[in-house]
């Protein structure tokens, strides 16, 4: 479903502030596969997901979608393949717009643009069907300006906008990190529920070893650059975060220091 082959992806070259961010690294995922991603400061994380969706071009290596080389496409025309939602709740959604415009706009995400993008009757049901499901009580609101609602609300707003058309694949980067635990425990298993009801194709970054543990059927820690654990099934359903550690240590050959994530 995705492949990515030997990519590698250097920052500042020729400089002192050169950075090897990806180094020949070699990635697939099955379709319903839910990954989530953890790693260290720096490890390569946030630069996977960003040369998947298109926010810069690798240096070589090949990146393919459902069969499709997207390695040299722009950010824009991935759009039909990936859904995707940000750490930052203020993005993903256009503030001054009402929910149902959002909604609607989401709704043609990939499509050929036609004259007329606001919603239709059909599309106003349909949209309040998805909105029940995050059972946050907006199903009620669609004139709501979405730049008025929390940052919770917003980032189901988000996760909704990203599946709706059940992208072949959907990128979460981690979308809970900027939220409060308790919302944040809402939004993850609003996640679940939509990932499999839709047997969506995930990646997940996360910064919490319990949640990278919790969630999906697969868990891949990068260091460096590199993929040096990938576990999945019932190897990832029986690990502890101290397991996690010790296959981290034993992996890269360093003690893992990243307070954040040992924190969570």
């Amino acid at each position: 479903m995705l492949e990515l082959r030997n990519v590698y992806k250097t920052f500042n070259i020729g400089t002192i502030n050169e950075k090897k961010a990806l180094q020949d690294l070699n990635l697939r995922l099955y379709p319903k596969d839910f990954v989530t991603v953890i790693g260290g400061n720096g490890a390569g994380k946030s630069t996977l997901m960003n040369s998947i969706a298109g926010a810069f071009l690798v240096d070589s290596g090949k990146i393919v979608i459902d069969g499709d080389d997207i390695t040299k496409v722009p950010e824009h025309k991935r759009a039909k393949y990936i859904g995707r939602v940000f750490q930052d709740p203020m993005m993903g959604t256009a503030a001054g717009m009402m929910i149902e415009e959002n909604l609607a706009i989401a709704a043609r995400r990939g499509k050929t643009p036609g004259l007329a993008w606001s919603s239709r009757k059909s599309d106003q049901a349909w949209f309040v069907d998805l909105l029940k499901e995050l059972d946050l009580g907006l199903e009620n609101r669609l004139t709501t300006k979405v730049g008025l609602l929390s940052g919770g609300q917003r980032q189901a707003i988000t996760l909704l906008m990203a599946t709706m058309n059940q992208p072949k694949l959907l990128l979460l980067d981690e979308h809970t990190a900027a939220l409060d635990p308790k919302t944040a425990e809402k939004v993850l298993n609003l996640t679940g529920k939509i990932v499999n009801k839709h047997h969506l194709t995930t990646l997940m970054i996360t910064h919490n070893m319990k949640d990278a543990l919790s969630f999906g059927n697969r868990l891949i820690m990068l260091h460096n650059g590199q993929i040096i654990i990938d576990v999945s099934g019932k190897e990832k359903s029986s690990l502890t975060i101290a397991d996690l550690l010790k296959m981290f240590e034993q992996a890269s050959g360093n003690e893992f220091a990243n307070d954040r994530m040992l924190l969570s």
